[in-house]
């Protein structure tokens, strides 16, 4: 029934903040971006390794979602990182920081957590 998972949407509170985070600091490319008149609102489709896979929205009001302590609802984002240490080593020099490296109790793999400037929390998993 169901193929793949399409795309991700996430609306953020302010949209140049995000646009930059997304792109300069995580690397998606810019597919589309759109401002969208009659509802105040930019579309922008981002994309990683040239598959659309992030819709980061903007509207003039938004209500904030608690992200810990944990709610009901989307948990977090996970990316797939070959080298999780370079990972974390360019986040640091963009002035991300991550959460200590934790090691996964099932599978074994090395992972860490960072935060968008939502507060949305992302993790990535080491191949």
């Amino acid at each position: 029934m169901i193929n793949k998972v399409h795309h991700i949407a996430i609306i953020c509170s302010d949209y140049e903040i995000s646009k930059t985070f997304y792109t300069e600091v995580l690397g998606f490319t810019i597919l589309r971006e759109v401002y969208r008149t009659e509802r105040q609102s930019y579309k922008l489709d981002l994309a990683v390794n040239g598959i659309y896979a992030i819709e980061l929205f903007s509207f003039p009001e938004q209500v904030k979602r608690p992200s810990r302590p944990e709610a009901t609802g989307l948990r977090h984002l996970a990316f797939e990182v070959d080298q999780l240490d370079e990972v974390v080593d360019t986040l640091l020099n963009k002035g991300v920081e991550a959460e200590p490296i934790r090691i996964d109790e099932f599978t074994g793999k090395r992972f860490t957590f960072i935060a968008d400037p939502d507060q949305l929390p992302i993790e990535f998993y080491e191949k």
